[in-house]
């Protein structure tokens, strides 16, 4: 495996040896993968590698069957995606967990609305709300529109900017960029990389496109068979690199089934 060499002092997230298996079925053998503060890492693979299972076990939605994880240094068990949010980890999934029929504003601020006694205060959090989109460089239409009148590229817009509401430490991307055009998917790199220009949090990030991975990230980790086999720099790989690792692993796929079938 091609690593990169690691400064565990400026790591905001490390994971060692962590495994997964659901019965008799693995689906994570051996990870080992660090992320630096401030950094972006671009996470691929083919499908059913591993990646969103990872991904699942960071935000505490399943706990890893083996290995630790560690947050600032300190190994921790996330009991739960409450718990995991509470340590400063967030995660924005393909179906964005938001409510169609709310409004932006609604959906920004669902589940932690202000209120004052008895009643919401409607006018502050649409003022924040526009304020914090407008910082985010997130353009809708008006923070009164439904979530459901907006593009793809909008929605997830929305869906990022939620959870950078939360000011976390770590933000994971599973699939941002799925089933989006050229200029929906625009949309979500320029968000990243003006999170990535304020530095104050990591992202770890799922896609497929590999040359939007290069664009956007800082370094890439390739999953193959459950752990990671190629820890880069963005600048130090290319998509044809990448694209030639997956082949290779489909050939050596195919002719395991054929040495089985004979």
């Amino acid at each position: 495996m091609s690593t990169t060499a690691s400064d565990n002092a400026t790591d905001v997230l490390r994971v060692e040896h962590l495994s997964k298996s659901y019965g008799a079925v693995t689906a994570l053998t051996d990870i080992n993968l660090r992320l630096g503060k401030g950094e972006v890492l671009g996470l691929i693979g083919d499908n059913g590698a591993g990646k969103s299972t990872l991904l699942k076990i960071l935000c505490g939605f399943q706990p890893p069957t083996s290995g630790s994880i560690f947050l600032e240094g300190r190994e921790v068990q996330l009991k739960s995606v409450n718990h995991a949010r509470s340590l400063g980890i967030d995660a924005v999934y393909q179906d964005l967990a938001m409510v169609n029929q709310l409004t932006v504003c609604e959906n920004m601020f669902l589940n932690r609305e202000k209120i004052r006694w008895p009643l919401l205060s409607t006018r502050t959090m649409r003022r924040e709300a526009q304020k914090r989109l407008d910082e985010m460089g997130v353009r809708v239409p008006d923070v009164n529109a439904r979530v459901a009148k907006l593009s793809g590229g909008q929605r997830q817009a929305v869906a990022v900017a939620r959870s950078v509401f939360s000011d976390p430490k770590i933000l994971l991307l599973d699939e941002p960029l799925a089933a989006m055009g050229v200029k929906e998917g625009t949309i979500i790199l320029d968000l990243v990389q003006k999170l990535k220009q304020r530095g104050d949090v990591s992202i770890i990030i799922i896609a497929h496109n590999y040359g939007q991975v290069l664009d956007v990230c800082d370094r890439v980790n390739m999953i193959q068979g459950g752990q990671i086999t190629l820890d880069k720099r963005a600048d130090e790989t290319s998509a044809q690199e990448l694209t030639d690792l997956v082949v290779a692993e489909y050939r050596r796929a195919m002719e395991e089934r054929q040495q089985q079938s004979a």
